[in-house]
């Protein structure tokens, strides 16, 4: 089994491995043989100097980054559950306010964030808002489409035998709606780490998006695309841990069902 799985994991790893390879290979030949200048487009080696060379300063504005991340996707994501409950639960309410919520989405978040800030100051509160609005959508909308997309046949058996409104949403259509939830929970995940980004460019003392603003005025390209390197990987590490738990829960979630049926029989 495990050698399935590590096998699996190779064959899955080493395609993407190969190209990222294949395109630093070629970017790096690129610069050398037609002598860019490295504060247009430096090269991935020149890069990963830099950022070694100044790999203190770029740890302390990423875990300033990742702080801010993780508390607002954390109440982005538990808003936009709650929020895609409460509409599933009450159609009426969801008719009213599904089409704002689609409109909220129009307005940029870049455009946004200066507004924020003179209503709340530069503290930490506009910065989680922006996060939040930026983390709620996804993890909604995902949620009420796997809401309204329950087995019709066990949904019509549960209201046959007499269970409540409440019985069957928390017995049936959430848990049928999990993947669905954790879909929109890896969209927004990816989507904090810019959120915490943008909200930094506005206003911060500390953060990649702040060290970004700071290395643009002097031209540093190389510290720019350190700073990018490290977003990503954020992006990629949150997307990586939602993925996790998702396998824990669903696992999870179905060996309880099966240990009921067999105490059941």
């Amino acid at each position: 089994m495990m050698r399935r799985t590590l096998y699996a994991w190779y064959r899955s790893a080493l395609p993407p491995f190969v190209a990222v390879l294949l395109f630093l290979t070629l970017w790096e030949s690129a610069v050398r043989l037609f002598g860019i200048e490295a504060w247009i487009l430096p090269s991935p080696s020149v890069i990963a100097l830099e950022a070694s060379r100044n790999a203190e300063s770029l740890w302390g504005h990423t875990l300033s980054t990742l702080q801010l991340t993780l508390i607002g996707f954390a109440i982005g994501s538990t808003f936009g559950l709650l929020i895609a409950c409460v509409l599933h639960l009450v159609p009426l309410l969801k008719s009213a306010l599904y089409p704002l919520l689609i409109l909220s989405q129009n307005v940029p978040t870049i455009a946004l964030a200066p507004l924020l800030m003179i209503w709340f100051g530069f503290g930490l509160l506009p910065k989680i808002i922006v996060i939040t609005l930026v983390c709620f959508f996804p993890v909604a909308v995902s949620t009420m489409d796997g809401l309204t997309q329950t087995d019709r046949t066990m949904l019509n058996y549960m209201r046959m035998i007499g269970a409540g409104k409440l019985q069957i949403f928390r017995k049936l259509q959430l848990p049928h709606a999990l993947p669905s939830v954790f879909s929109g929970l890896r969209i927004a995940a990816t989507y904090s780490v810019m959120g915490a980004v943008i909200a930094e460019w506005i206003g911060a003392q500390k953060g990649i998006g702040y060290y970004m603003i700071l290395q643009k005025s002097a031209f540093r390209t190389d510290r720019i695309f350190a700073a990018i390197i490290i977003v990503v990987a954020l992006s990629l590490l949150l997307f990586v841990l939602v993925t996790l738990i998702e396998k824990l829960v669903i696992r999870g979630g179905q060996r309880s069902r099966h240990a009921e049926g067999e105490e059941r029989r």
